[in-house]
């Protein structure tokens, strides 16, 4: 696809299709290559939203499954590339991108929020996701604003991809050192 560059409007969500079943092998697929390939720049995160349900057996035992919400498909955060277009499309169990004709569409916010595809399952006290718009607010980087790319698992250190308005780079900057954009 040699258009897909051309269309690049930074890190959005897209909705990968898959064979039904296979939703979570291409969660692992997406994640090994990304860190094989060093993609990490352009491949953010991969979800598989789901729910918990309780299940009562018929002798009474209850049990809490895990069902998917969306089967068939994975969420990812991603830069949209040639390149990471690509390291989507060759994983075995992908049939495309959601979107018109064979184009991948990203999802609007609203979309977003309505598929709930940022919600954390009982994480909630950390206040950044991956993809917010944060500003820094003291440091090096002070009154920098960028699109937040990863957090340590500690959640001491965020990476923020900065525009400058000629590039975009990463930085890393404490947590204490950020809030969110007024944007």
């Amino acid at each position: 696809m040699s258009n897909i560059n051309e269309k690049n409007v930074g890190p959005r969500w897209y909705v990968v299709h898959t064979w039904t079943g296979y939703e979570n092998k291409v969660k692992v697929s997406i994640e090994k290559n990304v860190e094989k390939r060093a993609m990490q720049h352009l491949i953010y995160e991969v979800r598989v939203p789901v729910e918990l349900h309780e299940e009562t057996k018929e002798n009474g035992e209850v049990k809490i499954k895990e069902v998917k919400v969306f089967p068939g498909y994975v969420f990812v955060f991603m830069t949209m590339t040639d390149e990471s277009w690509h390291v989507i499309r060759q994983i075995s169990g992908v049939t495309g991108f959601v979107g018109p004709g064979s184009e991948p569409e990203p999802l609007t916010d609203e979309e977003v929020k309505m598929f709930r595809v940022e919600e954390e399952s009982g994480e909630g006290e950390f206040p950044y996701n991956i993809g917010d718009r944060l500003t820094v607010i003291s440091g090096t980087f002070a009154s920098y604003s960028g699109v937040l790319q990863a957090i340590s698992e500690d959640q001491q250190t965020l990476e923020i991809l900065v525009s400058t308005g000629r590039r975009d780079f990463p930085v890393t900057v404490d947590t204490k050192d950020v809030k969110l954009a007024d944007d």
